[in-house]
C-alpha cells in the first residue's frame, strides 16, 4: 500500500470542496444544458429524432456503467489523481462537441464525456468524506446538496441564455464550449488546492464484476431510454427481463471474491450494511422524481403555453431558492436526527408536489412565469431538508478505505434513478397527450405528477420500516 499525504496544516478543506463541486457542478449543467439546445442541434446538425436520442443516452450510458468501476479505480489509482484527469477529459470532450462537424461525432462525444463524468464525480464526495472531520461532514454535504440542486436548475438557464444570445452566430455550440474555462481553472487549482489522499496501489480490479455491472446498466438504462420513443418493443422488454439475472451474477461474483479473500469492486460488507442499503435505494427512488419533474415542466412550459427556452429555465428558479435554504437549515443539525430529517424531506417534497399537481391540472388564465413559485420553493426547501442526511446515511458506516466504492456505486443508483425517472415521467406525458388530444398539457402534467407523488410515499413507507427494523435491534441506530 503506496500512501501519499500532506501534511494536515496545509490542507483547507473548504477550497479543496469548493474545486470539487465546481467540477461536479459542471458535470450537472451539462446534463440539463443539453435538453433546451436539442431541437437546435437538430436543425443545425440534421439529426434524426433517434440521433437526437443518442446526443443525451450516449452520455447516461457511459456516465452510469463506469461510475462504480471509477470509484473503484480512484482507490487503487489516487483521487486526486482521477479526479483531475476527468475533469481534464470532461473537458476535452466538452471542446469536441462544441466543434463537432456531424451528429454522430456529437454522439462520440458525449459518450466520451460520460466517461469523463464517470472518472471524476466518484471521487467527489469520496475526498469531501476522507477530509473533514465528523461534525463539519453535514454543512459539507449540505453544500453538496445545494450544487446539485443548482446544476439541475442552472442548465436549461444557461442553456436558455446562451442559444438566444446567439454568440458570434454559434447557435448551439457554447454550450459545450463554456466547459472549457470552467475546466482550465478546476484542473490548475485543484492541483495544488486539493490534498493528496492515501492510496491502495495494490488492490486488485475485479474486471469480470466491471463487465457484469456494465451489462446490467446497460440492460436497465438502453431499453428504457429507447422503449418509448419505439413503442417498447419486445427487444426493449427482453433486456429489462436480461438485467436480473446478470445483476445476481454480479452480486455472485461479489461474494466468490470475497469468501477467496479478493477485492471486490461493491464489496459485499457494504451489500450487507443496512443503512447504506436502505441509502441508495432511497437515492435512487429520490433521483427518479426530481429530474423526470423539471423535465416534464420544461416540456410543460415550453409547449402548453409557449414559454421561450429562457422563460422556461426562469420559472424553475424559485425551485433552488427553497434548496438553498432547507440546505442551510439541517447542515446546523450536524449528525442528529439523518432518519427523521429525511422523512420530514420527503414528506415536505410530498406535499408540495400534491400542490404542484393541483396548479397544474387547473392552470389560471393568466399561467406566467411566477404561477408555480411557491409550490417550487416548497420542493426545493423539502429536497435541501433531505439530500444531507441522505448523503450522510448512505456513508456514516463506510470505513474511508471503500469510500471510492461507496460513493460510486451510490452514485451510479442516482444515475439509474435518473434515467428511469425521467423515462417513466416522459412517457406517462406523452402517453396521456396522445391519449385526450395534444392540447391538454395541464391534464398531462397532472397525471405525470402523480408517479413523483407516489416516489415520496414509497421513500417514507421505506423509512417507517428501516426505523422500526432497526429499533428493535438498537433505539440508538434508528436516528
Amino acid at each position: 500500500m503506496t500512501k501519499i499525504v500532506q501534511p494536515a496544516q496545509t490542507v483547507n478543506p473548504w477550497a479543496a470542496t469548493a474545486l470539487l463541486l465546481m467540477g461536479n457542478f459542471m458535470n450537472l449543467v451539462d446534463v440539463s444544458i443539453v435538453n433546451v439546445g436539442l431541437p437546435s442541434i437538430q436543425e443545425g446538425l440534421g439529426a434524426s429524432d433517434t440521433q437526437l436520442e443518442w446526443v443525451s443516452a450516449a452520455y447516461v450510458m457511459a456516465f452510469a456503467t463506469g461510475l462504480l468501476p471509477c470509484g473503484r479505480f480512484g482507490d487503487k489509482l489516487g483521487r486526486k489523481r482521477l479526479f483531475l484527469l476527468g475533469v481534464s477529459l470532461f473537458t476535452i470532450a466538452s471542446v469536441l462537441c462544441g466543434l463537432a462537424p456531424s451528429v454522430n461525432v456529437l454522439i462520440g462525444s458525449r459518450a466520451l464525456q460520460g466517461v469523463g463524468g464517470a472518472m471524476m464525480v466518484p471521487q467527489v464526495m469520496a475526498i469531501m468524506h476522507v477530509i473533514f472531520p465528523p461534525e463539519q461532514k453535514a454543512k459539507a454535504f449540505a453544500l453538496a446538496g445545494v450544487v446539485v440542486s443548482l446544476g439541475a436548475v442552472t442548465g436549461p438557464l444557461l442553456g436558455g441564455f446562451l442559444i438566444t444570445a446567439n454568440i458570434h452566430d454559434l447557435g448551439w455550440r457554447p454550450i459545450f464550449l463554456v466547459n472549457l474555462p470552467v475546466g482550465i481553472i478546476v484542473v490548475l487549482a485543484g492541483l495544488k488546492l486539493i490534498p493528496k489522499l492515501a492510496s491502495t496501489r495494490d488492490l486488485a480490479i475485479d474486471w469480470m464484476g466491471v463487465a457484469l455491472f456494465a451489462l446490467t446498466i446497460t440492460f436497465i438504462i438502453l431499453p428504457v431510454v429507447e422503449g418509448p420513443l419505439l413503442g417498447w418493443p419486445l427487444w426493449c422488454l427482453g433486456l429489462l427481463v436480461m438485467a436480473i439475472p446478470t445483476a445476481a451474477l454480479f452480486v455472485r461474483r461479489q461474494i466468490s471474491l470475497e469468501r477467496a479473500d479478493r477485492e471486490q469492486l461493491l464489496p459485499v460488507q457494504l451489500l450487507r450494511d443496512g443503512g447504506y442499503v436502505s441509502g441508495i435505494t432511497i437515492v435512487l427512488l429520490h433521483f427518479s422524481a426530481i429530474p423526470g419533474m423539471f423535465l416534464i415542466l420544461a416540456i410543460y412550459f415550453q409547449t402548453g403555453f409557449g414559454f421561450t427556452p429562457l422563460e422556461s429555465g426562469l420559472a424553475t428558479a424559485p425551485f433552488p431558492l427553497g434548496v438553498m435554504a432547507g440546505s442551510f437549515i439541517t447542515g446546523r443539525f450536524g449528525t442528529r436526527g439523518l432518519t427523521l430529517r429525511i422523512a420530514f424531506g420527503a414528506s415536505v417534497l410530498l406535499m408540495g408536489m400534491t400542490w404542484l399537481r393541483y396548479l397544474t391540472g387547473n392552470p389560471p388564465a393568466d399561467m406566467n412565469a411566477m404561477t408555480l413559485a411557491l409550490p417550487l420553493v416548497i420542493n426545493g426547501f423539502g429536497m435541501g431538508m433531505a439530500i444531507s442526511p441522505l448523503f450522510q446515511t448512505v456513508l456514516k458506516t463506510v470505513p474511508g478505505k471503500m469510500a471510492g466504492a461507496a460513493t460510486g456505486g451510490m452514485q451510479a443508483f442516482q444515475q439509474v434513478g435518473v434515467a428511469v425517472g425521467i423515462a417513466i415521467a416522459s412517457s406517462l406525458f406523452f402517453v396521456h397527450l396522445r391519449g385526450v388530444g395534444q392540447g391538454d398539457h395541464s391534464g398531462a402534467m397532472h397525471f405525470a405528477l402523480t408517479y413523483q407523488m407516489m416516489v415520496f410515499s414509497t421513500i417514507l413507507m421505506i423509512l417507517a420500516i428501516r426505523t422500526l427494523w432497526l429499533r428493535r435491534q438498537s433505539p440508538a441506530l434508528a436516528t
